[in-house]
């Protein structure tokens, strides 16, 4: 296929008046108000000084939105210009790798490519992931032991101690599970730290597993009273 120089002028007319468009809408917004030093320049504020967090991120985020915006339109102006030029030295509409003729229908698709489908940039998807998952994956299950039911101390455990002292959580993250408590914002916090059975927690002994004898703390006054109540439950039912 030989393009036609009136085809050819076709494509140029439309490719020009795309970057007027762009152009035009740049130009209104001033690049989306990148051309502003300060965020607190595009939504007029004096100060920051005396603003929410929350409003603060808001608007960061879009700033962030909107440099994205501006970065996405200059490309295109950028694939605009290329292609005219391209017209210019008669290379339009004929791919750069094989050097054979773009189909009609992806040059109405995209106007400004230079590629034909099977030499086009975009042939595989890529499996990347994005770093911040690094971070963002639990704290724990990608070690040996997590997965399994071990009693001794874990990853899981670890990360229990730390969290005890503070999380981004809040008791609404936990409403399924009532949690009232800001010390209890952190995953499986009813479960034991270094132990299964609460009595694991007062009853010692020695290296050989004898002399086996009670450590008085809080946890056991609280089994003694859980008992004592068990107990009196029991026993009131013998009444029922």
């Amino acid at each position: 296929m030989v393009w036609s120089q009136q085809k050819i002028s076709q494509f140029k007319d439309r490719l020009e008046q795309m970057q007027k468009e762009l152009n035009d809408r740049l130009e209104f917004n001033r690049h989306y108000g990148n051309e502003l030093e300060l965020v607190k320049d595009s939504v007029k504020e004096l100060s920051n000084y005396d603003n929410h967090p929350g409003d603060l991120g808001t608007e960061l985020f879009e700033r962030q939105k909107d440099i994205a915006l501006n970065d996405l339109n200059e490309a295109e102006l950028k694939s605009i210009q290329q292609a005219l030029e391209r017209i210019d030295a008669g290379e339009y509409g004929f791919c750069k790798t094989c050097g054979q003729p773009i189909s009609a229908e992806r040059l109405e698709a995209l106007p400004t490519t230079a590629y034909c489908k099977e030499h086009s940039l975009e042939q595989t998807s890529s499996n990347d992931r994005p770093i911040e998952e690094e971070v963002l994956m639990p704290p724990y299950g990608k070690y040996d032991n997590d997965e399994k039911d071990a009693t001794f101390y874990d990853a899981e455990d670890s990360w229990q101690d730390v969290a005890v002292y503070g999380t981004s959580e809040t008791p609404s993250d936990f409403s399924e599970n009532g949690m009232l408590n800001y010390n209890e914002m952190f995953v499986e916090s009813e479960e034991n730290v270094g132990y299964v059975e609460d009595i694991e927690g007062f009853i010692a002994t020695d290296m050989d597993g004898s002399n086996t004898r009670i450590i008085p703390n809080k946890m056991h006054k609280d089994y003694e009273r859980f008992l004592l109540d068990q107990e009196l439950t029991d026993d009131d039912s013998d009444y029922v």
